[in-house]
């Protein structure tokens, strides 16, 4: 799953145009695309598309936050359509992962769906006194998928003028960023990076797809459809990586009984073995 774009929750004409992408998921948003007002309506609409489907798309719903009015009520409005799972925005700790899975046991529970089905997905920056937790992810759920980091709450957490020098992220971002990095590592989940904000500079775009990709993250989140091609280009292994990938594994079968061999001029070793396994699981 390389691309996740966000789809307001309380527009179906933006899920009909989203659902044609190319990409590889649709994350249907409560949360910062729904005004107050609209965040009841927005359930049922969001239950709507779920119902719907999008052909060859995973399906999740972004939540409001757990300490907000509006999280309970979002939760049992979409658990018994079948997300393929849940985004918890302004995730605080381990704890708040703990907390919305045992809700998703009952709720699944209720529905007479298989407890476990829906995986958690978070969003664990956005929040200054998350940045201390970012190591407490390891074990709390099976359903803890993956982690995304956010540039645009925290900032605004800070109290920062702005979170970009010469479009480049700041020493506080940068730090998040790796952080969730770090944190996916702990916890042995997929790790994504945040949305290319700048909707017309595709320069900026490839530039944060292909550091993303350089430096561990499985895929990004996008939130304009026009982004979604040159997230999955960046996010799916050319050829030639798949070739190198496939010489490492034979390698290694060649060599059981060795640590280290070598390939093409290049010292191997288990680390590369593990980075040839990556490789050919990505998209």
């Amino acid at each position: 799953m390389r691309s996740l774009l966000f789809v307001p929750g309380d527009s179906p004409r933006k899920f009909d145009k989203a659902s044609a992408s190319e990409a590889d998921a649709l994350v249907l948003d409560l949360e910062d695309s729904v005004v107050p007002a609209g965040k009841i309506d927005a359930r049922t609409s969001v239950r709507s598309m779920l119902i719907s489907g999008a052909p060859g798309k995973s399906l999740w719903v972004r939540i409001n936050p757990l300490d907000s009015e509006w999280a309970m009520g979002d939760l049992a409005a979409v658990v018994g359509a079948e997300p393929f799972g849940i985004i918890l925005p302004k995730c605080r700790s381990g704890e708040d992962v703990r907390r919305l899975a045992h809700y998703l046991d009952a709720l699944e529970t209720q529905a007479r769906l298989a407890v476990g089905s829906l995986r958690i997905l978070i969003i664990a920056t956005e929040l200054g006194e998350a940045m201390f937790n970012l190591g407490s992810y390891a074990g709390v759920s099976e359903r803890l998928w993956g982690i995304t980091w956010g540039a645009e709450d925290i900032a605004a957490d800070l109290g920062a003028l702005s979170n970009r020098a010469q479009q480049q992220y700041t020493a506080p971002y940068v730090l998040a960023r790796s952080l969730c990095l770090y944190a996916a590592a702990s916890a042995r989940i997929l790790a994504y990076d945040t949305p290319c904000i700048a909707l017309d500079d595709p320069g900026l775009l490839e530039t944060e797809c292909q550091e993303a990709r350089r430096d561990g993250f499985v895929g990004k989140i996008a939130i304009h459809p026009k982004h979604v091609p040159a997230i999955n280009m960046a996010f799916t292994p050319s050829e030639a990586e798949r070739l190198w990938a496939r010489k490492v594994l034979a390698g290694f079968e060649a060599h059981p009984g060795a640590g280290t061999f070598r390939l093409e001029g290049q010292m191997i070793d288990r680390p590369h073995y593990r980075a040839a396994r990556r490789i050919l699981n990505m998209g």
